[in-house]
């Protein structure tokens, strides 16, 4: 297919499927936090408000989590059909490991989520409430488990190779927090909630200058903005160590992030923008500041830096890529950064939902945290290259014996089923969106206010929050 090998068609249609799926979880990490801590607000306060904002949510989170669940299944398969010698080798490492997944993180999540969906009338507001928490649980779980088996990976631990080479383990816990494991883990859930943070953002925007009198888009813009105002730096430092890890254990990734092919034994220049020029070993045009990567890296003007001339040419990942993704992702953070202080500055005017470009800022960075999610998992799965599992197992040596027109044959069914499939839930979730919040989203009249315990009155349930004998 378009003179490509087969390896490569699998490494394009592995590319391809999980950039689909990981926009799901990252939004739906967040999401599910985001839903329980509205459901705690409305118990607490009483205000209907808040659970017009819940059952609003619910049900983008409802299909946004129907298509992560679709993507990542399909996912799996490639496991067998394109990476079964990676499977193979791996599958008594990452096995298990994804199946905690599925019975600790995704059963729970699908057991809960009908109860928070569906259950307020049925099961009262507390237990409801539980059920949401048990939601936002098992979105955290999945995280969890799914970052474990990529950072071992990306920094190998507890294992052993056996006499057939297949990596078997010898230490479950050095397996599971393996070194990158708690900063990849941290970063990645973060990030999450920016992502989340930025389309709340950006959809109580877009209503608040429809109708400024709206009180459910106020709440979701101001809240957001919080979010953004208080992640956004924690995210920048704790991105700021996870590079420092990354630096420690797979050296060649950052190379090739800071563009530094040549070593710099005085102090490396702090590459802002360039053009990698891998045949030549160099960045053309580059805008550096000099000796600043130093600092940030080692902390120290004139440590040393090693470059991409000390590794061997063949165990080089592609400095283009990884170049480009990077500082797509950072100029990301630092925007999120900017429109958070300028949340805080506004808040202190008492103008945030009057500065219309402000606002109209806000919802263009809607899409924000996706593509900045989608750009750092081209930095991290790029970086890595040439390998699967660091140091150990390259890519080359991972891929299936099959033919390219197979895997181009369902690369083009992928392409195709996608697009269809997950551009019309994408389009059915911005139509939600695109409908602005209101009093009936909840079911309660406006004239009957929930009691501060968390009771909801009126003909669904009674003062003790069951539900009567005879409607």
């Amino acid at each position: 297919m378009f003179g490509l090998e087969a390896l490569m068609l699998a490494r394009i249609q592995f590319a391809f499927t999980i950039s689909f799926h990981i926009i799901f979880p990252a939004f739906s990490i967040g999401l599910a936090s985001y839903l329980a801590v509205l459901n705690a607000l409305w118990l607490a306060t009483g205000r209907p408000v808040f659970m017009d904002l819940f059952n609003y949510w619910k049900k983008i989170f409802a299909v946004a989590f129907g298509m992560g669940v679709v993507s990542g299944i399909v996912m799996s398969y490639q496991f067998g059909t394109n990476w079964s010698v990676f499977s193979d080798k791996v599958g008594p490492v990452i096995g298990p490991l994804m199946g905690y997944e599925v019975l600790s993180a995704f059963f729970l999540e699908a057991g809960f989520l009908g109860v928070m969906l569906f259950g307020l009338s049925r099961v009262g507001p507390r237990l409801h409430f539980a059920a949401t928490l048990m939601v936002a649980l098992g979105t955290f779980m999945s995280a969890f488990w799914i970052l474990s088996v990529n950072s071992w990976m990306q920094t190998p631990a507890g294992y052993a190779i056996n006499a057939v080479g297949q990596f078997v383990v010898t230490d479950w816990w050095a397996v599971i927090f393996n070194p990158s494991f708690p900063y990849r883990l941290v970063h990645m859930v973060l990030a999450a909630y920016l992502t989340t943070a930025f389309v709340v953002g950006a959809v109580g925007a877009l209503h608040v200058l429809r109708d400024r009198g709206n009180e459910g888009a106020r709440i979701m813009f101001s809240m957001a903005m919080w979010m953004a105002a208080i992640v956004a730096p924690i995210q920048i430092f704790a991105g700021d160590l996870h590079g420092l890890n990354t630096l420690e254990h797979q050296p060649a990734k950052v190379m090739a992030m800071e563009g530094h092919f040549q070593s710099h034994p005085d102090g490396a220049p702090l590459i802002l923008f360039g053009i990698p020029n891998s045949a030549e070993k160099r960045i053309d045009y580059a805008i550096q500041i000099p000796k600043a990567s130093s600092l940030i890296l080692k902390h120290d003007l004139n440590a040393p830096l090693a470059g991409l001339d000390t590794v061997p040419e063949n165990l080089q990942p592609p400095v283009g890529v990884v170049f480009w993704s990077f500082r797509v992702m950072i100029g990301i953070g630092f925007a999120m950064l900017g429109i958070g202080a300028l949340s805080l500055y506004l808040r202190w005017r008492r103008k945030l939902y009057d500065v219309k470009p402000f606002l109209r800022a806000a919802v263009l960075m809607g899409p924000a945290g996706f593509v900045a999610v989608l750009a750092g998992w081209i930095t991290t799965e790029v970086g890595r290259q040439p390998y699967t599992v660091y140091g150990l197992l390259t890519t080359a040596q991972s891929a299936s014996p099959i033919h390219a027109a197979a895997v181009g044959a369902s690369l083009l069914a992928f392409i195709v089923v996608y697009f269809a499939l997950f551009g019309a839930g994408t389009f059915y979730v911005l139509r939600l969106m695109n409908h602005p919040p209101h009093v009936a989203e909840s079911g309660l009249a406006p004239d009957k206010p929930v009691r501060a315990g968390g009771i909801m009155p009126g003909p669904v349930m009674d003062a003790t929050g069951a539900l009567p004998v005879a409607q």
